[in-house]
């Protein structure tokens, strides 16, 4: 039940690590994970996507050792940083899969939700378009190309040619696009989009990409668009 103790230590150790109201972090431990699945605001967790198998094979313990482990260093109060440095340094565990169980013990323990980093939360889209990756590029990092398809404004923060585009975008929010060719003229745009508040925001966000990400694919394959 959620009023034994063992609860209220997860509440008050998520109102520590998100900084979020009670009210807040005891709906997300006691939210149903089968209405957000329903309401499409659910999402992968780390143990969704990576085996105890496979972190037992790399690490020597699967997911329930390490945690048990965790628990019985104390690590709910403690930070991200923290857990994952204690893995590294003190159990010898590969930095990697130390985030990996850094984080699936963060979501089991009800102190971090799916999709939420330590900078907020994030969501992602990508599209594969029929031209070459530099004209792709260019599509991002040159602003009036941008504004034919992209309708909210992006500073840009650091530019590669062909490779990466970083730019700050509304509500505080950051993107990092990632390019890659497919052949002479066949390249994908990979981006993600972080710092928001919510993952509700951040869902609402993803869709708007796939919008924009397809609305970009035709301009760009149209016959004579987008030729600078």
């Amino acid at each position: 039940m959620t009023s034994q103790e063992p609860f209220k230590q997860n509440v008050r150790a998520r109102m520590a690590t998100t900084g979020e109201s009670h009210t807040a972090a005891r709906a997300h431990l006691t939210s149903d994970p089968a209405s957000d699945a329903a309401s499409g605001t659910g999402a992968a967790t780390i143990r969704d996507r990576v085996s105890g198998a496979k972190v037992a094979d790399a690490t020597g313990r699967d997911y329930e050792a390490w945690f048990a482990l965790l628990d019985a260093w104390g690590a709910t109060p403690r930070t991200h940083t923290e857990i994952a440095a204690w893995l590294v340094e003190e159990q010898g565990v590969p930095d990697w899969w130390a985030q990996t169980v850094t984080v699936a013990y963060e979501q089991e323990r009800g102190l971090r939700v799916p999709g939420q980093k330590k900078d907020g939360f994030a969501s992602s889209a990508s599209k594969t378009v029929n031209v070459p990756v530099e004209r792709l590029f260019e599509a991002f990092a040159d602003p009036g190309l941008r504004a034919r398809w992209l309708p909210v404004e992006a500073t840009e923060r650091t530019a590669k040619p062909g490779r990466r585009f970083t730019a700050d975008l509304p509500e505080g929010t950051r993107i990092a696009v990632t390019f890659q060719a497919k052949g002479d003229a066949r390249s994908s745009a990979g981006v993600e989009h972080t710092r928001f508040g919510s993952a509700e925001r951040a869902a609402e966000w993803k869709a708007h990409w796939r919008t924009w990400l397809a609305d970009l694919k035709r301009i760009m394959e149209a016959q004579g668009e987008f030729s600078g």
